[in-house]
């Protein structure tokens, strides 16, 4: 049976390089705790809040953040495999560098933070909200993108190949040698107004 805590505050407790495993948490408050190498594996946190937690060099597999806020967190080389974020909020949060395996971000809040040069492909973005994030270099070949705004977005050098982008207004965003397919390259001339014609 996994540990379940419900609606607990931990506050400035240190928890380096522990085994969480798959606990469970709901509801619950996590202010100036040190989760530094920490490692989980099937963990479930919904509805947390984490204020100033440092996930520096932690590893989390197959890890749901469900509906969680990260306020002022460390993810420095943090790890996060197949992890399910959908409907989280990262707010002043250092998130590079930092290794992504797949996983659903369905939904994610993550604006003006800098997320340079990471690699998401094959991530499910779906609805997230990137608003003037700086996304330069990223790879998100094969996301999951439909619906997710990129206002103000850094994306200059991004590679978006292979991302869906249904409803995505590419024009809010930053374009400066943005690698796109022919999908996404008919996306943005029909957003600036072009009348394309695929049938010659």
């Amino acid at each position: 049976m996994p540990t379940e805590h419900v609606q607990e505050t931990f506050r400035g407790l240190d928890r380096y390089g522990e085994v969480l495993g798959d606990a469970r948490f709901l509801d619950c408050t996590f202010h100036d705790v040190d989760l530094m190498e920490v490692t989980t594996g099937g963990a479930h946190f919904e509805g947390c809040t984490f204020t100033d937690v440092r996930f520096n060099a932690s590893v989390h597999r197959a890890t749901a953040f469900v509906a969680c806020t990260f306020g002022g967190c460390n993810f420095f080389d943090a790890t996060l495999d197949g992890c399910k974020l959908n409907g989280s909020v990262f707010d002043g949060c250092t998130m590079r560098p930092m290794r992504v395996l797949g996983g659903q971000w369905r939904g994610v809040t993550i604006r003006d933070t800098n997320l340079t040069k990471l690699d998401l492909s094959g991530v499910d973005l779906r609805e997230a909200d990137l608003s003037m994030s700086d996304l330069s270099g990223a790879n998100l070949v094969g996301c999951r993108m439909d619906g997710a705004s990129v206002r103000e977005t850094r994306l200059g050098g991004a590679d978006l190949r292979g991302a869906t982008l249904d409803g995505v207004d590419l024009a809010a965003a930053r374009l400066r040698r943005t690698r796109l397919d022919l999908t996404g390259a008919v996306l943005l001339a029909e957003l600036h107004g072009a009348d394309v014609d695929l049938t010659l």
